[in-house]
This record gives structure tokens, C-alpha cells and sequence, in this order.
């Protein structure tokens, strides 16, 4: 309940407050590139269940419907690695959250195709969870490339997952690298890894 209540309270000004930004960079995307500003995937979500996540386009529209790591980086736009860079690209995924289907902190979501990476989670007990908007994983420089360790650092997480302090060091880490120390300490320890 406690998760829910930080979710929604951290969610909704937040995405009034960033609605000016969002609708500058949605235009400048519509300008430099064919296609809608907002994509719109599927993804899996708690309990695997199929629930679209929106995010702001960063790749031309041809682009597959592929993992990120999988997409190759000449799909990525001039705009797109800008605002994958700033994390600017996630902030329609904050509807997701209001809507319930996605919280703040938590397994970032990921395609159906990803088989191994779902499987792993489902053993794990990680899919009890609502998606994240980010993650320990995430923080942590570890990607979907390697579903295993992927798996295995959300499922540290979820041991934890009652502790509404560190979803906010994992938020505050997502926007400021130099705070991550902290996460590393304990049974969350993991090596930093570039991705």
C-alpha cells in the first residue's frame, strides 16, 4: 500500500509538471522524423500479464519491435539518444504508473520474445511484482542482454521490496550516478557494469 501511495504521489505532479517538456520534445520529434511521437509496446507485467507501456519515440518507425539491446544503433534518432541519455524518453510510462500498471521502482518490463528473461523472473518470483519505470538492475549498468543476472538482481530487489527508502535511493540513483554507492552495500551488492 505504502509503494502505491509514493507511486501515485510522486507520479501525478510530476507528470503535470513535466507536461511543457513533454509536449516541446514530442513536437521536435514529429519534426526531425516520420511517425507518432509517443510508442506504444507491449510489454509484460506483473503476473505476465500484456499491458502496453508508452514511451517518447527514439527510433525511426520502421524500426523492428525488438529488445533495446537487440535494435541496432543506427535505428536510434539524433533526438532519440538524446533523450535516452536524459531518461526524458520514460516520462509517458508515468501514465502507466497512475494507471496501475507499472510503479516507479521495480523489474523493468520487457517483450514477450524475451522468453528466457521471463521464465527466469517467473522462477524467481519477480513477475508478483508491478514493472518499474527503473530498477536495481538498471542502476546498476546491468541490461536485459543478460537475462540470468538480470533476473537474479530483480530478485534481490524484491527481497526488499517493502522498503520504501530504497525505491528512493534507487530513484535518486537513476538521476544522480554519484549516489549509487549505497546500493551496493549489503545482500544488493553487485559489480557496476557498463552497458
Amino acid at each position: 500500500m505504502a509503494k502505491r501511495v509514493l507511486d501515485v504521489a510522486v507520479a501525478a505532479p510530476m507528470l503535470v509538471m513535466t507536461a511543457p517538456v513533454l509536449i516541446v520534445v514530442m513536437l521536435a520529434i514529429r519534426a526531425t522524423s516520420a511517425g507518432p511521437a509517443i510508442f506504444s509496446q507491449i510489454r509484460v507485467g506483473q503476473d505476465g500479464i500484456l499491458f502496453a507501456c508508452h514511451k517518447l519515440r527514439t527510433m525511426h518507425k520502421e524500426t523492428p519491435s525488438l529488445p533495446t539491446h537487440e535494435a541496432s544503433a543506427s535505428s536510434v534518432t539524433a533526438i532519440g539518444k538524446a533523450l535516452r541519455a536524459t531518461k526524458i524518453d520514460e516520462l509517458p510510462q508515468l501514465w502507466n504508473v497512475l494507471k496501475g500498471e507499472m510503479s516507479l521502482v521495480g523489474p523493468r518490463p520487457c517483450l514477450p520474445t524475451q522468453t528466457e528473461l521471463i521464465e527466469r523472473r517467473r522462477e524467481l518470483g519477480v513477475l508478483a511484482l508491478l514493472p518499474g519505470i527503473t530498477g536495481l538492475a538498471q542502476i546498476k549498468g546491468i541490461d536485459m542482454s543478460e537475462p540470468a543476472l538480470c533476473a537474479e538482481t530483480d530478485a534481490a530487489y524484491v527481497k526488499e521490496s517493502v522498503s520504501i527508502g530504497l525505491d528512493l535511493k534507487i530513484l535518486l540513483g537513476t538521476f544522480h550516478p554519484h549516489k549509487r554507492r549505497g546500493l551496493s552495500e549489503g545482500n544488493l551488492a553487485r559489480p557496476l557494469r557498463k552497458t
